[in-house]
């Protein structure tokens, strides 16, 4: 028998019995695919997340907002930081240690080898304020102040520390090696600048 489209009936269902066969493997073996790509992606989740949480243990910080306006904030002469009359030993001695070396140039390494020296990079005058102030015992590199104190920001003196760097708020005002651009020595800084990315952390009971 022949079809009105000229193409003979047995022809015609053979056609339509492979199309059949073929679309009944095709049922089977995309479940079947999709059974064995299921555990892939979850292994392949899970191994991302890992590598997420590892590559930002330390570089993520805890708290969003590192130091806010003090009730008593130290105040800025000529450059030099005038500590509120109400702070405590630590933090007049921080303060003073400060602006004993606030001016100097950046240099990379400086403090470090002598607690004395001509010039300082950014854990090199973090730790001469820390150590004048009786709140550490001795120099440390940057990435040695994401374990010092305690987390969280303090009530006097805060510490703000991501790989690579470090700085101090101290009585509200930031002391920082680093400018708006660029790296030019410890200074006091009147504008505040951005915690993402850092470790907040502070001296226990300051």
């Amino acid at each position: 028998m022949w079809l009105l489209s000229g193409v003979p009936l047995r022809q015609a269902q053979q056609k339509r019995s492979t199309a059949r066969a073929i679309n009944i493997r095709i049922a089977y073996i995309r479940p079947f695919h999709n059974k064995l790509m299921r555990p892939s992606l979850a292994l392949l989740a899970l191994v991302l997340a890992i590598c997420l949480s590892s590559c930002s243990r330390y570089g993520r910080a805890k708290y969003a907002v590192a130091y806010k306006a003090h009730p008593n904030n130290a105040i800025l002469v000529n450059g030099r930081a005038v500590a509120p009359r109400n702070a405590p030993l630590p933090v007049k001695r921080a303060i003073a240690a400060a602006n004993h070396i606030q001016g100097l140039p950046y240099k990379w390494g400086g403090g470090h080898a002598r607690l004395n020296d001509n010039g300082y990079d950014c854990s090199g005058a973090t730790s001469f304020v820390l150590r004048n102030a009786g709140l550490m015992e001795d120099q440390m590199p940057s990435k040695g102040f994401l374990r010092y104190g305690r987390r969280g920001p303090g009530e006097w003196i805060t510490v703000c520390v991501r790989n690579g760097h470090v700085f101090l708020v101290i009585a509200g005002l930031r002391f920082d090696t680093q400018g708006q651009s660029r790296q030019d020595g410890p200074r006091w800084r009147p504008h505040r600048r951005s915690t993402k990315g850092h470790v907040v952390c502070h001296p226990p009971g300051l």
